[in-house]
């Protein structure tokens, strides 16, 4: 259980929450005997969203607690996320919750810390898990979303290749799963462009590969970006773009992160995970513009720019999941910096060619409020990453669209799946706000994890 939620059993002495909106709180003040509704109005609490007010009674000790909603129309979701804001004590959900589900989940997603370095400071405030709300399914999305984001927020120095290949590990084991890693000189063979890309660095490259579920059960697999840290190679970064480079492997994060949400549940697939797990550093045998690689696929590709690496390792590991046919195929990446001017940082970039797959994957977001936003794989821009000297240059001749032709780039190493997305996301959160702590961000795994669920349960 985790420790900011407090079973049914711990419901005796908690202190009830009654929430409002703008609309809704004068009603909501009436209801409260006195001296709570006076207490209410000497404070001139007004119900703005996330807006909280500990009522005490004559004697001085909080017995209700007020939530603001704000108005009507513009309802925060995770608004419940203020509850932290009150004095330490156990709270319960009394009334005007519509979804207690979702205020729960705000609630528990705001709690996280991060404390591997200093003492992780909780608020002291625990909330009780309503009857209505199932236990298990909340706690397997806490989960899933606190590995995500104690991966991201991990540093390089302590999460190289081989840590993150342990953290897949473990988690193979947690479940049962086959676990591999492919290394050295298998790696070089038979996944040529994550090899180059990871060379320079004294900290091995691999690739991860976790299978777990029935054979004969729909496959579904997941890619993930595992840059450990992004120097930019040989193109390398200024210090401002290098600051955050300890989330570039956001994107395995999240592809582990939905994975175990997928085996907890039990879900009857086909799971394989595969991770490209890298250091782009800089030494002597750092691969360079202008190289010419040999991709898994076969396809020669140009190297255009060596801080654009998160592609070619995404394309080997695209390659080998494509080799299976699999039902679905589905890529987590921190790839482009134009999908955050595009769409900032709180909307990830979700790409496909499959209009009824993004159809699903859109409106799941919406209902898990995990939202994504569909960019066009745009046709008339693959001239765009054409070479004169090989079959494909990794990066574009314009400096636009970015986003896109790294999408048109990886495109060209699916052909079986029937369904492939990509999606880019920031897996960072620069500010505290509702479900999100400042830091490492958990993105888009609820959305398609409730994707995952909707079809197994249409097959049913």
């Amino acid at each position: 259980m985790d420790t900011c939620l407090v079973d049914q059993a711990g419901e005796a002495g908690a202190i009830p929450v009654y929430a409002a909106t703008t609309a809704t709180l004068d009603g909501v003040i009436e209801s409260l005997p006195s001296p709570m509704s006076e207490w209410a109005r000497a404070n001139d609490f007004k119900a703005s969203a996330g807006s909280v007010l500990a009522c005490p009674d004559a004697g001085g000790r909080v017995v209700v607690a007020l939530l603001g909603l704000g108005a009507p129309d513009a309802v925060e979701p995770f608004a419940a996320a203020a509850l932290h804001k009150l004095p330490a004590g156990s709270y319960r959900l009394q009334d005007g919750f519509d979804d207690p589900a979702t205020s729960v989940l705000g609630f528990a997603l705001s709690s996280y810390r991060f404390g591997r370095y200093t003492e992780a400071k909780p608020s002291g405030v625990k909330l009780v898990l309503p009857a209505e709300v199932d236990r298990d399914e909340m706690i397997r999305i806490i989960e899933a979303a606190t590995l995500t984001r104690d991966l991201v927020n991990t540093p390089a120095n302590d999460l190289g290749p081989d840590e993150l290949a342990a953290a897949a590990r473990t988690l193979s084991e947690r479940y049962a799963a086959s676990f591999s890693v492919i290394e050295g000189d298998a790696l070089r063979e038979g996944f040529p462009m994550i090899h180059a890309v990871g060379q320079a660095s004294p900290r091995a490259p691999r690739l991860i590969d976790l299978q777990w579920g029935p054979e004969d059960a729909p496959k579904v697999t997941l890619v993930g970006k595992g840059v450990v840290f992004d120097t930019g190679g040989l193109d390398i970064k200024p210090p401002s773009s290098m600051l955050l480079m300890k989330k570039d492997m956001g994107g395995a994060a999240h592809a582990l992160g939905l994975a175990l949400m997928v085996m907890d549940a039990g879900l009857p697939v086909r799971l394989r995970v595969l991770i490209p797990a890298v250091e782009n550093a800089i030494s002597g045998n750092a691969f360079r513009p202008g190289d010419v690689l040999r991709s898994r696929k076969g396809l020669s590709v140009e190297i255009g720019n060596t801080d654009a690496e998160g592609r070619l390792i995404l394309a080997d590991a695209l390659a080998l999941a494509d080799e299976e046919t699999p039902d679905l195929l589905i890529d987590f990446a921190t790839l482009t910096g134009a999908a955050r001017v595009a769409l900032g940082p709180e909307l990830p970039a979700l790409f496909t060619p499959d209009d009824d797959l993004a159809a699903s994957i859109l409106r799941h977001g919406e209902a898990v409020d995990d939202p994504l936003w569909r960019l066009p794989l745009w046709p008339g821009y693959r001239a765009w990453i054409k070479s004169e000297v090989a079959d494909v240059n990794h990066i574009s001749s314009q400096p636009l669209a970015g986003a896109i032709t790294a999408a048109l780039f990886l495109e060209k190493f699916v052909e079986k799946a029937p369904s492939w997305a990509h999606i880019d996301l920031f897996a960072w959160s620069s500010s505290d706000r509702p479900g999100y702590p400042k830091g490492g961000a958990a993105q888009t795994i609820r959305a398609l994890y409730s994707l995952l669920k909707d079809r197994v349960e249409a097959r049913t």
